[in-house]
């Protein structure tokens, strides 16, 4: 078994990413790779056309989210192992790093396993990339051919020298090998963004068995569920009392920045003396607030639950937090919406003075 190194080229210059210029297509290829589409949910968005040719120009796909009854996203089944395998492959993909519970399930579900034998191209350079893909057993080669058209570095200096012989490992065709793909590594992230012409060439060295996710599909998954999110955090602010005074146009600049945070039971949310920089508010489950008796005890100074909030005094006094919140044990799961400071300052400004009056009110009585 090969040990398999972390990319040279990062987690965003992952070759088969990155745009190159347009490339011929090369039809006297010794390499077959055979067509292996990957079909589509009826009622979902499946694979853009360059899945099946080549494109003549790149441009972003215009998704809209739909206005009707949700449509779950394609589900592919995987065992348990093969889920754990594909979490921790996609681990630090930047793309995948700010995903919440509910989407990272979504996207890893919506992956289908696809099998490639030995001496097959996966990607080819200067095509254009729709799919990502996440190694779950075998090895692939990554491949990269110079540019043949580089012009001279400055006017009048001398033309770049022909390539030498291929070096050991390297393809007669495809270039200089730069990296071996093996179990658990992951390629062509950057086509989930852009329509953009690979920048390697990668061949698999033994059968594979990869999971792949279309662009179309991925970008759709997220609009839907951000969409769908929007809605449900727009109707959650309407029960927060605080709110009430906000028109729709405000809860919607609100329910478009806030973030999603869970916690298990008995975890700090925040702690006591530290500096604050974001303000909560809870979607589901029960948090309990503890304040400092000496340096060693603390007692609980209140209990909070659904749409109850906390964190906007060390925002407002930019102070210190004045206590530790904790999730409540016993009560499951808390679900919090988080505000960051300047998101804080800029939208709920207005709210500052009746925040202020409530926090007289609600914290004396916590005492």
């Amino acid at each position: 078994m090969r040990n398999h190194s972390p990319s040279p080229f990062g987690t965003l210059n992952i070759p088969g990413n990155a745009a190159l210029p347009q490339q011929h297509p090369i039809n006297t290829n010794p390499i077959h790779r055979s067509p292996m589409p990957i079909s589509s949910t009826e009622g979902y968005l499946g694979p853009p056309p360059s899945a099946l040719g080549r494109r003549v120009s790149v441009s972003a796909e215009s998704i809209e989210p739909s206005t009707g009854p949700e449509i779950p996203p394609p589900f592919y089944f995987k065992a348990p192992q093969q889920m754990k395998r594909l979490e921790d492959s996609i681990a630090n993909a930047f793309l995948f790093r700010n995903l919440d519970d509910k989407k990272r399930k979504a996207v890893l579900g919506a992956m289908k396993e696809m099998h490639f034998e030995k001496g097959v191209r996966v990607i080819t350079q200067g095509d254009q990339g729709d799919y990502f893909y996440v190694v779950d057993s075998g090895e692939l080669s990554c491949y990269v051919k110079p540019k043949t058209d580089e012009q001279p570095a400055y006017p009048g200096a001398p033309p770049p020298p022909p390539p030498g012989p291929p070096a050991p490992g390297d393809h007669p065709e495809y270039g200089k090998k730069v990296f071996q793909y093996g179990k658990g590594t992951s390629f062509g992230e950057l086509a989930l963004m852009y329509s953009s012409p690979r920048a390697a060439t990668i061949i698999s060295d033994t059968p594979v068995t990869l999971w792949a996710l279309d662009r179309v599909t991925f970008k759709t998954i997220l609009l839907e569920i951000a969409s769908r999110t929007r809605k449900d955090y727009e109707s959650f602010l309407r029960s927060v009392p605080l709110l009430n005074s906000l028109t729709d146009r405000e809860r919607a600049k609100l329910a478009d920045v806030l973030q999603p945070r869970e916690f298990e039971e008995g975890d700090t949310v925040v702690k006591e003396g530290e500096v604050g920089r974001e303000f909560y508010i809870i979607e589901e489950g029960e948090a309990i607030a503890y304040k400092k008796i000496d340096e060693e005890r603390e007692e609980p100074v209140m209990e909070m639950k659904r749409g109850d909030y906390f964190g906007e005094l060390a925002l407002l006094h930019r102070a210190p937090r004045a206590a530790t919140v904790r999730a409540k044990p016993g009560s499951g799961k808390l679900k919090v919406a988080t505000l960051d400071g300047d998101a804080f300052t800029r939208l709920l400004g207005p709210l500052r003075e009746l925040m202020e009056r409530t926090a007289e009110v609600k914290y004396s009585s916590a005492t």
